[in-house]
């Protein structure tokens, strides 16, 4: 019995009306909705107008070859399916067929049940592949969604990130300007001390983060200054032999307040503290380490922060000449200073100097990227 109605839509291409009746009423009786081309010339007309499921094509027509139009029909209707009909039991047909990508094969003469069979399937096929793309668009475009969701999400979480370096190294450096503040100093004198270690750090080969880190924890070394009675901090002529004690004693005081936090920033700040008084020869306070066994961020703090005390006006003396300064600390190689780092600090003396002068009216990131750049450039 025929079957019920389909909503399937069939196109027929035979050039032999009597094949191409007998097929469209086949089909027709099972339920199919049926259109004949004589041609193929015809059938692409037909298709421009129409939408069909399923297209069945004789493999010989006059002036075209079935296959040609086969390929061409599934290049351009992606969810047409095709089913050849020949006369020709050929297996290079059947497999040049397959190769286009036809859904059937269908010998001639047919029989109806043949026929039937290799058009349910070719719709079956169809509809799996429409299904099996249609998920694969849903995933793409998922995929799409949740990479753009996660580019946005990186992008917040990267601003975050840059918003919170900013305000921690605000921080930081309000802070120490605190313990300066006290020092008569002004914030220009972290800000060059900071980028001085961050140029030292750089020359030694210290890579890049970490002298980044550098650079934002050495304001702190001082910090421990707070803790110092302003009869002694502020005082204009020489320390008495006790008043130097307490003076030395805020090497360890900064390393007790920042000391401590497993914060790696702090931790850092907290060693730059304790050890940037130290000396080469082991005369250094306060734990009169020697050598190697200063840690390299106290050894590069330790130059930045004389260099810039040296050229900078204290309560008890006028600020020394950058060329005096220099002869000073150099008179210093291997005992108060490590000689491989001076002699690469003022190695790069034109970007140290660059560093004094434009600290105070440059954006601090700018000064030091300037800097690297000529310092990278000479090395």
């Amino acid at each position: 019995m025929p079957s019920t109605a389909r909503t399937e839509r069939i196109l027929i291409v035979e050039d032999e009306d009597q094949i191409r009746t007998l097929l469209a009423r086949l089909l027709g009786g099972h339920g199919y909705t049926c259109d004949t081309a004589a041609n193929a010339a015809e059938a692409r007309r037909m298709l421009k107008e129409s939408t069909y499921g399923l297209v069945l094509s004789d493999v010989n027509m006059p002036g075209e070859s079935g296959l040609d139009f086969t390929r061409e029909v599934l290049a351009q209707y992606e969810d047409v399916a095709v089913v050849m009909v020949t006369g020709m039991d050929d297996p290079m047909y059947a497999d040049a067929a397959t190769e286009y990508g036809a859904y059937g094969y269908i010998l001639k003469p047919f029989k109806p049940n043949e026929l039937l069979i290799n058009v349910g399937n070719a719709f079956r096929r169809r509809a799996l592949e429409i299904e099996n793309r249609g998920h694969r668009d849903r995933l793409e475009q998922t995929v799409l969604e949740r990479t753009s969701a996660l580019r946005t999400t990186i992008q917040q979480l990267e601003s975050s990130e840059a918003e919170l370096r900013r305000l921690r190294e605000e921080t930081i450096r309000r802070l120490s300007w605190a313990a300066e503040f006290r020092n008569q100093e002004t914030g220009e004198h972290i800000v060059r001390m900071s980028l001085y270690c961050a140029l030292l750090a750089h020359l030694a080969g210290v890579d890049a983060e970490r002298a980044e880190m550098i650079r934002i924890a050495s304001p702190m070394h001082d910090v421990g200054k707070i803790g110092i009675p302003d009869r002694i901090l502020l005082k204009s002529g020489r320390l008495t032999d006790d008043e130097r004690t307490v003076m030395e004693g805020h090497a360890e005081m900064g390393h007790r307040i920042l000391a401590g936090s497993q914060v790696e920033l702090l931790d850092l700040a907290a060693l730059m503290a304790l050890t940037h008084h130290e000396r080469i020869d082991g005369t250094g306070y306060p734990r009169r380490l020697a050598g190697d066994a200063i840690p390299l961020e106290g050894r590069i703090t330790a130059i930045a922060d004389v260099f810039d005390a040296l050229t900078s006006d204290r309560v008890y003396r006028q600020a020394f000449q950058p060329d005096e300064a220099r002869a000073m600390m150099l008179e210093a190689r291997g005992t108060q200073f490590d000689p491989e780092l001076l002699d690469l600090f003022f190695g790069s003396y034109d970007d140290v100097l660059r560093i004094r002068r434009a600290a105070g009216t440059m954006d601090v990131g700018r000064t030091l990227a300037v800097a690297l750049a000529h310092a990278s450039r000479s090395s």
